[in-house]
């Protein structure tokens, strides 16, 4: 019975609060506290009270400060965050931050990147793009610090696909361009280059300057060779002769035949959709004016 459990998480929780409040002559009430505070989170995880969990986590940490043990604490934060992760986003964050700060001051980065790519995706799924972008650009960096390239451009990747959906278009450009310059001059990796470069052209389409987009098809050819003879150039070159002939059906018809061969995500689709609109608002202007 999870009520017997959660029973037996209080008592331990009251004989650890009994340890802190009382005198020792021998060893440290701190420890003993600590050794206590363990046993009742475990028995309420068992019960399934997140929440009485976590807290005592919390106080499992404060008990490991006292101890100056930075990295026991900083493991009892990020279990106390992931008690909260299943009840209370907010606080889970808090907790994860708390973390991520004892992780910092001794200097382990990979950790310190590890909490920071969690706490961005909880704000992913909050919808907060903006504090996502914040967190996924902390861990980008001390991935970089670890040497650890590939989740560092995992976390740029994110951060300029939120750009581009905030409508920081340039922001979102040199992001893409920066990774795809580092995909070409990889063995493993140079075939994603297109990818990524499709990615910078069409936030170069959302920008609405043709002679931009022009001049960045030039760059991306000489970027990547084999960029000019791709699927992805052909659909951006089209895409930019429909904006310059403010033909919306051409644009329409470049993006269905690309579909049919290689399939749009949802970023892609709602990043062209505006282009789109953007297309059809010139043509009704076009149209007021005759």
């Amino acid at each position: 019975m999870s009520s017997d459990q959660i029973a037996k998480g209080e008592e331990f929780e009251k004989q650890a609060e009994k340890k802190l409040n009382g005198w020792t002559i021998f060893g440290s009430k701190h420890e003993d506290a600590a050794d206590l505070y363990e046993k009742a989170a475990n028995f309420y995880k068992i019960g399934k009270s997140w929440d009485q969990a976590a807290a005592v986590y919390v106080k499992l940490a404060d008990c490991y400060l006292k101890l100056d043990s930075k990295h026991e604490a900083a493991n009892a934060f990020a279990d106390a965050g992931h008690c909260y992760k299943k009840t209370n986003t907010k606080e889970c964050i808090s907790c994860l931050e708390q973390a991520l700060n004892q992780f910092m001051e001794i200097g382990r980065l990979g950790m310190s990147a590890k909490y920071c790519k969690e706490i961005a995706e909880l704000y992913e799924q909050e919808q907060n793009f903006e504090q996502a972008m914040v967190y996924y650009d902390k861990a980008a960096d001390f991935y970089q610090g670890e040497e650890v390239t590939s989740n560092a451009n995992q976390c740029r990747l994110k951060i300029a696909q939120f750009a581009a959906e905030l409508q920081q278009y340039q922001k979102a450009i040199e992001i893409f361009e920066e990774i795809a310059r580092h995909s070409v001059n990889n063995n493993l990796l140079k075939y994603g280059a297109k990818g990524h470069l499709l990615n910078a052209g069409i936030c170069q389409l959302c920008k609405g300057d043709v002679v931009a987009i022009t001049n960045a098809l030039d760059k991306y050819q000489d970027l990547d060779p084999t960029f000019a003879g791709s699927r992805e150039y052909r659909l951006l070159a089209d895409l930019a002769a429909s904006l310059d002939e403010e033909d919306v059906d051409k644009f329409t018809e470049a993006i269905k035949e690309y579909d049919s061969m290689s399939k749009l995500d949802a970023w892609k689709t709602t990043l062209l959709l505006r282009v789109k609109d953007m297309l059809k608002a010139k043509e009704m202007e076009e149209d007021d004016l005759t």
